[in-house]
């Protein structure tokens, strides 16, 4: 029988273990932390959103753009509900969003290690491995506590994101100690900080709208949804989903912007028409009360503040001028990206193993026969909403199977 051992138990590292193990093979299950999957019961604010059916190559991020979706083709959406439904989860479907019927996150956990339980895997938890040595016959893993010798090893230990939940980084040393390249490692799926002092003024406000990531005058990204405001920047999906571009750019020293439209169904001119008959409607009413009932005070009493309006002009004594830098501030509001928060904030990382050195049909190593990854180690991040789980199912699927053939 084929000895595999797999270095990570999070989402990635379970489905390997499970899958080796269903294919035959003889399985050892490395993890750190004290117990398995911990980052499982954070996933979609508790309830686990453990895949998407809307499923399309551009939910997915890699430094190669075809290799995650030549990934989740091969378990896709359909077989990762079919695959949990036989492990007794049945789902639930919230417009693509798929969540377990019980909307417990632990549902998705528990039918993980029962399985896991049942197939009887050798689970070593507070294991650390600290040195992958390839061999002529398989590898010698040196841990913490002594070596373990095993036919293939698949290693899916994740990213930097969220620490506390075990992901601490220590796959990406074990990667490059076999030869592979990291491309660049940074907070992704994360809230962005800016630069602007007013920010303080206007935090806990949240509003509908479409932000943009712009560098030399170039937007490299939108997403639109409720921003959120904060006392040190912005938030909310929308931000998170342009939050990678962002944090490349920064990390490339290039000068970053994000460009908020409060009112994406307008266009200028249109938006100049109704603030307009607005204004003529009721031409009595004072500067700082214009925007009421359209916007959140504290935003609208900031934006004439920026705009150069007295606060108790009559609205509709307002000129030409006055009024379109009022639209600019509503629809350009434009602001200095200046960094991300931190790991600990993060969801995912962009960044990670190099993926032209990974076959994607097989999760294998192109360098290092026997050795094989899976889930957020790799260059592969995905949007909110189920796709970076999706990844992690495939991709240890995938690794899982291959390893035991």
């Amino acid at each position: 029988m084929r000895t595999v051992a797999v270095i990570g138990g999070g989402a990635a590292g379970m489905m390997a273990a499970v899958t080796a193990a269903q294919n035959g093979a003889d399985v050892i299950l490395l993890e750190h932390k004290d117990r398995l999957g911990k980052k499982i019961l954070s996933t979609g604010n508790g309830r686990c959103n453990f895949t998407n059916i809307r499923q399309e190559p551009a939910c997915y991020h890699s430094d190669d753009p075809e290799f995650p979706w030549k990934v989740v083709e091969q378990f896709d959406a359909r077989s990762i509900i079919s695959f949990f439904l036989q492990l007794g989860v049945y789902s639930k479907n919230r417009n693509g969003y798929i969540y377990p019927n019980s909307d417990q996150a632990s549902a998705v956990l528990d039918a993980l290690r029962m399985e896991v339980e049942r197939l009887g895997i050798d689970v070593r938890t507070g294991a650390e491995c600290r040195e992958i040595r390839p061999g002529r016959k398989g590898f010698a893993l040196l841990t913490d506590r002594g070596t373990i010798r095993t036919d293939q090893v698949i290693l899916c230990t994740g990213s930097k994101a969220a620490p506390a939940t075990g992901s601490d980084g220590s796959g990406y040393t074990l990667a490059k100690q076999l030869g592979h390249r990291i491309v660049p490692v940074l907070p992704a799926l994360v809230q962005l900080r800016c630069g602007e002092t007013f920010f303080k003024s206007i935090a806990g406000i949240r509003a509908e709208g479409t932000v943009s990531i712009r560098t030399d005058g170039k937007c490299i990204a939108s997403d639109r949804g409720e921003i959120q405001l904060t006392n040190y920047g912005i938030s909310g999906i929308p931000v998170f989903q342009v939050s990678r571009y962002a944090s490349r750019l920064l990390y490339e020293k290039r000068e970053v912007r994000a460009v908020l439209d409060f009112m994406p169904d307008f266009t200028p001119g249109q938006m100049l028409d109704f603030l307009r008959g607005r204004a003529d409607a009721r031409p009595q009413k004072k500067a700082e009360q214009f925007l009421i009932g359209l916007f959140h005070k504290k935003l609208s009493d900031l934006w004439i503040r920026l705009a150069g309006i007295p606060r108790e002009k009559a609205a509709g004594s307002l000129n030409e001028e006055e009024m379109e830098r009022l639209i600019s501030l509503i629809k350009n509001f434009t602001v200095s990206v200046t960094g991300t928060n931190s790991y600990d904030q993060a969801q995912v990382c962009c960044g990670g193993v190099d993926t032209a050195e990974v076959d994607p049909c097989t999760m294998g190593s192109r360098y290092v026969p026997g050795l094989y990854f899976a889930g957020e180690l790799l260059d592969v991040d995905g949007m909110c909403g189920g796709y970076n789980l999706t990844f992690a199912w495939a991709s240890g699927y995938i690794a899982g199977r291959s390893a035991a053939e």
